[in-house]
């Protein structure tokens, strides 16, 4: 168990399976939210899936749209050199020969040539054409028509000059250079052009998926608010009807810091984790599955490259928190430890002072903080290297994606648009595994708290009270009580009330006296019903209290104890607690019978001023106030525990002589330890070990000269 002030170390469910299954079955009215929210999830990450693919599409496009269609060269070549055919030659041969445009001499080379020309092969006959006379090739060619655009054939011969002058060298870089000097009509054909169409359709499409993503995302992470939310009201509904059915026993067993952290913490736990982890774990799983699954649909020898590049930071990530994990406990042991040290000389700063142990103190405060300062600086400086290692396993797999899809792109396997599309799959497939591995610390706090809040819900409450119906009419009740040989312990092998048996007369002030562990105030606690009886039997004006609800004895009493409450509240609303029809000038009257009327003329608004249980109000203040609520309560039976212990002698007597009023006509009990204030009651009640050892007046019992007087006494040579 950590000390005071120190921190609790994140619990670990003790059945995570069992604690998730009941988890679960308690979300089943949200099932159809619930599914969709996580369906929607991963939808939302499959969408994320596609849409680097399509980036590919849209990358290769763009990229297609800068570079000269080269290929297109070709096509007019062919359509270009269709005209040297053997069947189209001899056509024009004596077209060429009655030509009065072409020479004479030109004639000559064209017919010398043909017949070499006839006897070579194809690759020589292009050459041995492209070398004839400029007049012969206007009559052996024709204008083209390529991709739409007419070449015509003086744009033919001066494309052909220039390729000619190019030689052997080819390529997109070569016909980058002979760009501007080709003619007009060839140029139309190849000069680089987008796809404009096809760019704003895949544009307009990525938006779509991009936009449907987040639209989805959004009502998911709705979805699960919405679950989460209404889950945590319904658990802290359930946890305080729980409360107001649980018995005495357990919270005099269990600390209250205990309880209120499963009410808020665990609670709270639960519906942050259950409305991030749920989602969070669906589409990191679908990401990191579906990228793996994508990239190797993409390039497999890419999907490699970039699995193993991350899987190689990874390793070292997971080397790093493997050590990291125990300085963490350190941490946190050492901060627990420091904490509670420095509350603790805080809270006896005085007694530290007072017997010279200032310097003992700050040598064993430095000892703490010197070994909460290298746990911290050691498991700092480790998860400190958390976020740049991330960022060097990311990088890593863009640096390895590029290289390696530089290589591919140069040989022709891939585009330039998929080493786009790797870039963004490294990442969806490096960063799911953090927020899995965070998702799943997640939901093991959330088993653990769960099990908590649980455990709380399934604690064995009071016994049924369904079938009781008989009921005590408030302004009919007489005022008698009996208690018949009652026996109660808290376990079966440890009796603390052995045999108790009294009879108290309507409106008789009875007080219980004793030494501590006596067993007053499990008499009161029993009289009131918060706890059940072994034996014997309680009375009220004749009807037997297990005849009765609790409900019901308890608006029959007035309780008035030594641990004061009070509210954030005016006055008023303090003092009229769970009562409607009470005036202000009632609540003066009370305040006033109590002594603390000035009090309250003095605060800004009067009894409108804001109270709470803070330091603003003295204890004894607040012990006038709820003296003066108990008076406002007006039931037939008064318990005062101790009601007078916090107030001083001056006060005491004033809260002696109101508490007199309040007790006239009213059947009331008084537990005391100083019995000075008892003195006047009609029955005093001496309890030891759990039974009455003696019973009378004040006078009857110091006559007796017995266990009373003696304790009578011994406070009055205390206090001379």
């Amino acid at each position: 168990m950590p000390r005071p002030g120190g921190r609790r170390v994140q619990e670990k469910s003790k059945d995570f399976f069992g604690s998730m299954k009941r988890l679960i079955s308690n979300l089943k009215p949200w099932k159809i939210l619930m599914g969709i929210a996580l369906v929607l999830a991963m939808i939302s990450a499959i969408l994320s899936l596609i849409a680097p693919n399509k980036l590919s599409d849209f990358a290769d496009e763009i990229s297609a749209g800068l570079v000269p269609k080269t290929e297109m060269f070709e096509v007019i070549s062919e359509k270009m050199f269709a005209n040297f055919r053997e069947d189209k030659m001899q056509a024009k041969v004596n077209d060429i020969l009655i030509s009065e445009e072409i020479s004479e001499e030109d004639k000559t080379v064209f017919m010398n040539s043909l017949q070499v020309i006839q006897n070579a092969n194809d690759e020589n006959k292009s050459k041995l054409f492209l070398s004839m006379p400029e007049s012969i090739l206007k009559v052996l060619f024709e204008d083209i028509v390529v991709d739409g655009v007419s070449i015509s054939v003086q744009d033919q011969i001066d494309m052909i000059n220039l390729l000619s002058d190019m030689g052997d060298e080819t390529g997109t870089e070569n016909a980058l250079k002979i760009m501007d000097e080709l003619p007009k009509s060839v140029y139309s054909v190849i000069e680089p052009e987008m796809n404009v169409k096809r760019i704003k359709n895949i544009a307009i499409f990525m938006g779509i998926l991009y936009i449907v993503s987040s639209l989805f995302s959004y009502i998911q992470s709705l979805s699960m608010t919405h679950v989460s939310n209404n889950f945590a009201r319904k658990l802290r509904t359930s946890v305080s009807s729980k409360i107001n059915t649980l018995p005495l026993k357990y919270f005099d067993t269990h600390e209250t810091g205990d309880v209120l952290s499963r009410i808020t913490n665990d609670i709270d736990t639960i519906a942050q984790n259950l409305n991030n982890s749920l989602s969070t774990l669906v589409s990191s799983s679908t990401l990191f599955i579906g990228s793996i699954f994508m990239m190797f649909y993409t390039n497999w020898v890419m999907a490699i490259t970039a699995i193993v590049a991350s899987m190689v930071g990874f390793m070292f990530m997971f080397g790093i928190l493997g050590k990291s994990q125990k300085y963490f406990n350190e941490n946190q042991r050492a901060l627990g430890e420091l904490n509670g040290y420095i509350e603790e000389n805080y809270s006896g700063h005085n007694v530290v002072k007072a017997y010279n142990g200032v310097k003992d103190a700050l040598n064993d405060f430095e000892k703490l903080n010197n070994d909460l300062y290298e746990a911290k600086r050691k498991s700092i400086f480790l998860s400190g290297t958390m976020q740049p290692l991330m960022g060097f396993i990311g990088n890593l797999g863009y640096v390895a994606v590029c290289i390696v899809g530089a290589l591919l792109t140069m040989n022709g396997y891939i585009s330039f648009g998929v080493i786009v599309a790797f870039m963004i799959y490294v990442r969806l497939f490096t960063n799911p595994l953090s927020q899995i591995a965070q998702a799943m610390t997640n939901l093991q706090s959330t088993a653990a708290a769960s099990e908590r809040v649980f455990e709380f819900l399934d604690e064995k409450e009071m016994s049924n009270q369904k079938n009781i119906v008989r009921r005590l009419d408030r302004s009919k009740v007489k005022g008698n009580i009996s208690f018949n040989h009652v026996k109660f312990g808290y376990d079966k092998k440890r009796m603390i009330i052995k045999d108790f048996s009294v009879d108290v007369k309507p409106g008789q002030k009875i007080a219980i006296v004793g030494p501590t562990g006596a067993g007053k105030t499990t008499m009161v606690n029993l009289l009131m019903k918060f706890y059940e009886i072994n034996e014997g039997d309680i009375l009220i004006d004749g009807v037997s209290a297990k005849d009765l609800s609790r409900e019901n004895i308890h608006e029959l009493f007035c309780m008035v104890l030594q641990d004061t409450w009070l509210f954030e509240g005016t006055i008023a609303d303090n003092l009229r607690f769970n009562k409607k029809n009470v005036s202000d000038e009632e609540i003066m009257e009370a305040c006033k019978v109590v002594g603390i009327d000035h009090f309250v003329k003095t605060l800004p608004g009067g009894l409108n001023a804001m109270l709470g249980d803070t330091d603003t109000v003295s204890q004894g203040q607040k012990q006038l106030f709820t003296i003066a609520r108990g008076m406002l309560e007006d039931a037939p039976f008064l318990i005062l525990d101790e009601a007078t212990s916090n107030v001083d002698t001056r006060t005491e007597e004033l809260v002696q002589k109101a508490m007199d009023k309040l007790t006239e006509g009213r059947t009331s009990f008084i537990i005391a330890h100083r019995l000075s204030t008892i003195k006047n009651a009609d029955l005093i009640l001496v309890m030891n070990e759990g039974n009455i050892i003696e019973q009378g007046t004040h006078d009857e019992l110091m006559n007796q000269k017995g266990f009373y007087a003696n304790l009578y006494n011994s406070q009055f040579e205390k206090l001379s």
